[in-house]
């Protein structure tokens, strides 16, 4: 596979930039999910940099005190696509719902409720599953992640309104790209469809979250003890 070389990242006005272990975000969160109130925190990254498998680790450790409700949720449905000619483009900004996205952010930050049920993507389906996960009203943090919190557009701006922090995932393009092959491959795709996916739709997609990254409260190299293969999720 040929991969873009990895880049270092350029410095970056107005966000703190932190090297540090998942224990210490989870340390870091913890101090979101305070009682009797509701914050929400964004982790946000180019496709294959993690976030999903952070948001989920930081979830687990936190122990009931935080949940996790994912961006991708929001994808449009593979017929809507097909219909509007992006199938092969999905993942694009424009093949999302994020005005549907801030509704569920706003309900959730707002906390009036006394559980919202939120949906998931099944990426063995890849479609959106509804009212998949329960966010009950004595949860005090509420994780989200996603490729475009930060993205300062109609529907995104307003989904970034209600949330409290967001966090970037910054590592190299190299690494991305080999767990995006993994993904793929994990998923169904053969090499040559995985390559051309991450290279392609994904890279473009990449290439736009990285314009978004002076956006984040914190931009974050997360060190890692153990084997890329822990990190195989967006």
């Amino acid at each position: 596979m040929n991969t873009a070389e990895d880049r270092t990242s350029a410095p970056v006005r107005g966000a703190e930039r932190l090297t540090c272990s998942l224990d210490e975000l989870v340390e870091r969160a913890g101090a979101l999910a305070v009682a009797g109130s509701r914050h929400i925190l964004g982790i946000t990254g180019a496709p294959g940099a993690g976030k999903s498998t952070v948001a989920r680790a930081i979830a687990d450790a936190l122990n009931g005190q935080a949940t996790q409700v994912g961006m991708d949720a929001f994808h449009l449905a593979n017929e809507i696509l097909a219909a509007h000619g992006s199938r092969d483009r999905k993942g694009a900004p424009d093949t999302f719902d994020p005005w549907g996205y801030a509704t569920l952010l706003r309900r959730l930050k707002t906390n009036g409720e006394a559980v919202v049920y939120a949906p998931t993507f099944d990426r063995s389906l890849e479609e959106s599953i509804g009212s998949a996960v329960a966010v009950g009203r004595d949860v005090p943090l509420v994780i989200t992640e996603g490729n475009y919190l930060l993205l300062d557009a109609a529907g995104w701006q307003e989904c970034r309104e209600q949330i409290d922090e967001v966090w970037f995932l910054d590592i190299s393009d190299g690494e991305r790209q080999r767990r995006l092959l993994r993904r793929h491959e994990a998923f169904g795709k053969l090499p040559e469809e995985a390559e051309a996916w991450a290279l392609g739709s994904d890279q473009r997609n990449a290439d736009v979250v990285a314009s978004t990254r002076e956006r984040a409260d914190l931009i974050i190299d997360l060190r890692c003890a153990h084997s890329p293969e822990t990190f195989p999720q967006a």
